[in-house]
């Protein structure tokens, strides 16, 4: 039946629906997994490093998270190459708003038209949607930290913490259970962000080679700092989280001893 409806992204199908929207969006279920974590001083992002070749030249660069301006970074799931068209447009729309207001673009302003070039290049012939999911961490003056999402469809909203791409209903499951409205600190969306990716990332070890954490947050003097953590902090918090999970593991086999 789809196939019928499926060669122009501007055919709906009997039941109403765009096949060619939901073929881009599998496409970034397919993807490494991203998540976003909003606490009370800060927004962390973490994603999933596929590539992990020793052969490839990342020093200077992350690659899945990306700076747009100093308070806002952005982080995807789906294709690479379309990911590097929004980015060059988010750049460009944050760019125009300095020019012309002599102030940061605020978040919300930055995702909206940004989302509607993805939501054009699903009614338009001669066009197919881009394969990119993405994730926005930001600060403004008029609602503070912020995280948002957007999809494929121009579809975008504010989050506390979500996820995207591979494994990404198994990571809001943990984040359901152990996202702590209003009690949650930058320190605590690591430890959970740490979690989530060994819960559900096919490996048998975490480690830092593997997945990437950045955060946006306010130093001392109040400054806003955002940052790419290196790997020697990230494998501290490997560290830490798995130190605290085989503590509570001997615990639950020490309480069933007891029991006994």
């Amino acid at each position: 039946m789809a196939r019928r409806y499926d060669s122009r992204t501007t055919i709906f199908s009997p039941e109403g629906r765009l096949y060619q929207v939901e073929y881009a969006i599998e496409t970034v279920n397919h993807s490494g997994t991203c998540l976003g974590i909003l606490a009370n001083d800060g927004v962390i992002l973490g994603c999933e490093n596929r590539n992990t070749n020793p052969l490839l030249d990342n020093l200077f660069s992350s690659e899945k998270i990306y700076k747009i301006s100093d308070h806002l970074i952005c982080s995807f799931a789906g294709l690479t190459s379309d990911a590097n068209v929004l980015l060059t447009e988010l750049r460009l729309i944050a760019q125009r708003y300095e020019v012309q207001f002599q102030e940061p673009v605020p978040v919300e302003q930055l995702i909206k038209p940004m989302c509607d070039v993805k939501q054009a290049f699903t009614q338009f012939g001669g066009k197919r949607p881009f394969g990119v999911s993405i994730l926005y961490m930001g600060w403004d003056k008029h609602y503070g930290y912020q995280l948002y999402q957007s999809d494929p469809s121009g579809n975008y909203g504010g989050w506390k913490a979500t996820c995207i791409g591979n494994n990404s209903q198994s990571a809001i499951s943990i984040l359901n259970q152990d996202y702590k409205i209003g009690e949650m600190s930058l320190a605590d969306a690591k430890q959970l962000a740490v979690k989530i990716f060994s819960k559900t990332l096919d490996l048998a070890e975490l480690t830092p080679d593997k997945i990437e954490l950045a955060q946006l947050t306010k130093d001392d003097k109040s400054n806003l700092v955002s940052k790419v953590l290196p790997k020697s902090e990230v494998e501290k918090l490997i560290k830490e989280y798995e130190a605290k999970r085989d503590a509570e593991e001997k615990e639950k086999k020490d309480a069933a001893g007891s029991s006994k």
